[in-house]
């Protein structure tokens, strides 16, 4: 799966997602880093790529509709260090692969991932 990392993922879950056989991108990588949530936004449908970041921008799920986009993963965590947030990324990786969570709006905690699928059509 096509995956890009926010800015404010750690830089070595690439790695490790690229170790689970996902082609992943960064927003750093593509030089838009402190750009407004909109150009990111663009650059992430516009390359058809998942995409995983902590900005509670991209958390409301009534404008990020599931099945409207690739995908998207919000991280939630309570103490949200680079370990923790490795850790979980990774763990929801494994546990739940990300190929199945195409379309899909999801938020992972420090306790569950919830995911809110399409709608199925007709």
């Amino acid at each position: 799966m096509k995956v890009k990392l926010d800015e404010i993922m750690p830089a070595r879950l690439v790695a490790l997602l690229e170790a689970l056989c996902h082609e992943v991108d960064t927003v750093p990588a593509e030089k838009l880093t402190g750009k407004p949530d909109p150009d990111v936004w663009a650059a992430v449908r516009g390359a058809g790529r998942f995409f995983i970041t902590q900005d509670l921008d991209f958390s409301d799920v009534r404008q990020f509709a599931p099945g409207s986009h690739p995908g998207i993963l919000v991280v939630r965590l309570r103490a949200p260090g680079a370990n923790a947030l490795i850790e979980r990324v990774t763990w929801a990786a494994n546990e739940h692969p990300l190929d199945a969570l195409a379309g899909c709006f999801a938020v992972l905690s420090d306790r569950k991932l919830r995911v809110k699928r399409p709608s199925p059509v007709g």
